[in-house]
Parts: structure tokens; sequence; C-alpha cells
């Protein structure tokens, strides 16, 4: 695990990894489109044994005109085509167009390619890398000069899917809120370190009802500080603690899943993308996400650790819902909790209710296209 913490924070730094398959002999050289330097396409283009490929999730493989790509896509130069980095990130993430792909072969991927994306994602980097075959002798050489670090697919499969039972509880204390003077947060950390928790404790545990109040928060770093009018992300989470307070004591998990898990600098380019016309779903897609990153199974651990059992859920997603069940937690019932609509973020709630089946008819005023 050790080493693929490293990868990530390589591939952030736009420093080429390489990526081995345990059931086939080839490594492939893995450089970030997003990050990608001069320097590390430079190492790309020397170590190379054939064409190099550009590798795309699913989401943004569809968006460019492959409606049956269900899995990563490799789009390969032809031998001796000039690589543009500036082209590369054009087809990654910029607006698109057919024309971008002329010259551009579509090959099926390897597992080493499909884990590249995965570790992207987890990296929280636009998922698409620029990959290559190299020889044993040019990996050898990449190790020895610490040019390049290695990292296997199972080993990136079990970074990305084992976080859960190794949250690390970090550090915590008192702080009085406005609306809940007896408050305890407690920090929890995950492996890879790229992501901490809170837990927000209300009132005392000692006298919580027998089905805590617990609301999953993602961060929302626009709506929860600054008040922003594209979301009700600000009001959900002061109504949440409000109503946690008032029932009793209870808890509220504010999890690090920015974007529905993509992270402040995708959101933002997803805004830019909503801006242009898309909803929050398909902006999501041509960056090449699905329409929700996030993994709960680290709320289910964080309530473990915190010796909660049966819950009543402060929440508008079933997915949340499911989740939690299938953690072994009880959910006794589920509560609704909304902030404010205004002209801002009506289109976004409203693609929430139709696409991704958040119960927010009642809310909204009519029936959701997802019923």
């Amino acid at each position: 695990m050790q080493q693929c913490e490293r990868a990530m924070f390589d591939l952030r730094r736009g420093v080429a990894i390489i990526i081995r398959d345990a059931g086939d002999d080839e490594s492939r050289l893995v450089i970030p489109v997003e990050t990608g330097s001069p320097r590390s396409l430079a190492t790309l283009q020397a170590e190379a044994c054939e064409a190099p490929s550009l590798v795309l999730a699913p989401q943004r493989m569809r968006r460019l005109g492959a409606p049956d790509a269900a899995d990563c896509g490799r789009l390969t130069f032809a031998s001796g085509q000039p690589v543009d980095m500036a082209r590369c990130r054009q087809i990654a993430y910029g607006p698109a167009s057919g024309f971008e792909l002329e010259g551009l072969a579509r090959q099926a991927p390897g597992p080493a390619d499909c884990a590249a994306v995965e570790l992207l994602k987890r990296a929280l980097l636009i998922p698409a890398a620029l990959t290559a075959p190299i020889k044993a002798a040019a990996v050898r050489r990449l190790l020895d000069s610490r040019t390049a670090l290695d990292v296997s697919v199972d080993e990136i499969d079990a970074c990305v899917e084992s976080s859960a039972g190794r949250l690390r509880r970090v550090s915590e204390a008192d702080v009085p809120l406005e609306v809940a003077a007896r408050t305890r947060f407690i920090l929890f950390r995950e492996p890879d370190g790229l992501r901490e928790h809170v837990a927000l404790l209300v009132g005392d545990p000692e006298t919580w009802p027998d089905a805590v109040p617990v609301r999953l928060h993602s961060a929302c770093l626009t709506g929860d500080l600054f008040g922003s009018l594209r979301c009700d992300c600000g009001e959900q989470l002061r109504n949440g603690v409000t109503r946690i307070a008032s029932a009793g004591g209870g808890v509220l998990l504010y999890l690090a899943q920015e974007g529905r898990g993509i992270g402040l600098a995708n959101k933002l380019r997803a805004y830019a993308l909503q801006d242009a016309g898309a909803d929050t779903i398909d902006a999501d897609a041509a960056l090449g996400f699905s329409p929700d990153e996030r993994h709960f199974r680290i709320a289910v651990e964080m309530l473990e650790q915190l010796g909660v059992k049966r819950v009543s859920l402060l929440t508008n997603n079933p997915r949340k819902v499911a989740a939690i069940e299938a953690g072994g937690i009880e959910v006794a019932d589920r509560e609704a909790v909304y902030g404010r609509l205004n002209e801002h973020n009506k289109r976004y709630l409203r693609a929430k209710a139709d696409r991704s089946g958040h119960l927010l008819e009642a809310w909204l005023g009519t029936e959701s296209e997802a019923d």
C-alpha cells in the first residue's frame, strides 16, 4: 500500500510511474495528462518500445462518440506521430468534438491502463493518462536511477478498494457551536493521507436517542464556507446540526468528498461546463467521472468506531441509506433535510432528483423522472 500512496503523490506532481500487471510480463510507463511535464513526456517518449496511447475513463470515451464504452478506452498514436500534451489535455477534458481524435486508433485497454485511470481518480486528478509499454531493461534503468517508481495492478486495486478498515482516529477536542454548545470534533485520517474526515458528536452520547440522529455531509467549500447559491450544501449542513441538537444529540460526519468525490479542482471545472449548458451529471461525465464517485464505507467505519449501531438518517440520498445498511448498521428511519431553493440552484437540484434519484419531489413540487 505504501508504494501505491507514493505513486499517487508522484502523479500529482506530474512524475512518471511504472504500472506492472501480474498476469502479463508487460510494464507500462504512465504519466498523468493533467499534471504531466515536458520532462515526464520526454521520459515516456525515450523509453517506450511502442507508440504511446492516451487512456481515458469510459464516461469521457462516451462523450467523444464511443457510446459502447463500458471500460476505460485506449487511443493509440500512430508510430512516429509526435505527442502534443496540449492536444491530449484538449481530448481529455476540453470541449468534446470528433475532429480531435483524428490520427488516433481505438484499441482495447489492458489492466494497467484501467488501473492508471482508477489511481488518478483516487489522487483527485483528471482520469486520463499517457501510457506506453516499456521493456524490462528500461524498467530497471528507471528504477535504479529513481526516475520512476513501480506499482502493480493488484496494489492499485487494493489501494482504491480497501481504505476502509484502516481509518485512524487521530485527534479530538470540544468545540462549542452556536446551536450546540456541547460538541466534540474527532478527526479520522485515511491511510493514503490525502483525506481527513471529521465526526461532530453533538450532545452527551450517554443521552442520545436509541436511534442516533446521523447526517453524512460531504464537504463543500463553496457552499459550506462561502454560502454559494449554486447548491444548498451550506444550509443543509447548518440545518443538519440544528436538527441533531434539537433531537437530543447525535452525529454529523463531515466527509472529505468535495464535488461528490471528484475534488475541488474538478468541481470548479464542472461548474464552468455547467455555465456552458451542461447539467451537473453531464459536466462530471465530460471530465471522465461517474455521477457520484463517493464511497460511504468510510462513514460506516467512523460510526463503528464511535459505537453507533442504530441510526435515524438525515438525508435525501437513498444511496446513503443503502450504504449504511449494507455496512451492518440499522437505519431505523430517514428524515429529509433541505436548504432553500433559489434561481441558481434549482437546475442543479432538479438534475439530482431526475437523474440521481435523490428524494426531493416534495420539496421541488413535482415528481422526478427517476420515479
